[in-house]
């Protein structure tokens, strides 16, 4: 089975990553699989402190990614899996295409302005070495309904 992996936050972009990774594995009977990354906190605080920090910011990231979720089973009848992980997100995405060899397609989206983000920039400058095609998707990218 084909794995879309899409890697979550709380921009326009990556909701345009999950939607076209969706109606892509609708298309071709493969699934999505939500990567949901959160920074390392990197506060001088006493543990317990930076334990909380760090609880809180996984859990926001967490429940955006279960948000998200939902919403892609509403719309496709795709339930996808989802994998929460705290630290670099380039890193945390090179490791996890690294241990899933069931990932077909790395999907991120790219800023409709600017530079297109930093996962982007480093996937794209790296896209030859990764174990799988790598899908950039335009922030503001709508596809038509039934398009494949």
């Amino acid at each position: 089975m084909r794995v879309f992996l899409v890697v979550m936050d709380d921009t326009d972009e990556a909701k345009a990553a999950i939607r076209f990774a969706a109606r892509r594995a609708a298309a071709l009977d493969g699934a999505v699989h939500i990567l949901a990354v959160t920074p390392q906190q990197n506060v001088s605080a006493f543990g317990g402190v930076q334990a909380t920090i760090e609880q809180e910011a996984r859990d926001r990231v967490e429940m955006l990614a279960h948000g998200a979720a939902g919403n892609l089973f509403d719309e496709s009848g795709i339930m996808p899996a989802i994998s929460v992980r705290i630290g670099s997100s380039a890193k945390i995405v090179n490791e996890f295409l690294s241990e899933h060899d069931e990932v077909g397609a790395l999907v991120l989206g790219a800023a409709d302005a600017g530079n297109p983000g930093p996962l982007v920039s480093h996937f794209s400058s790296h896209a030859g070495s990764l174990p799988c095609p790598l899908y950039i998707i335009p922030g503001t990218y709508e596809e038509a309904e039934g398009a494949e």
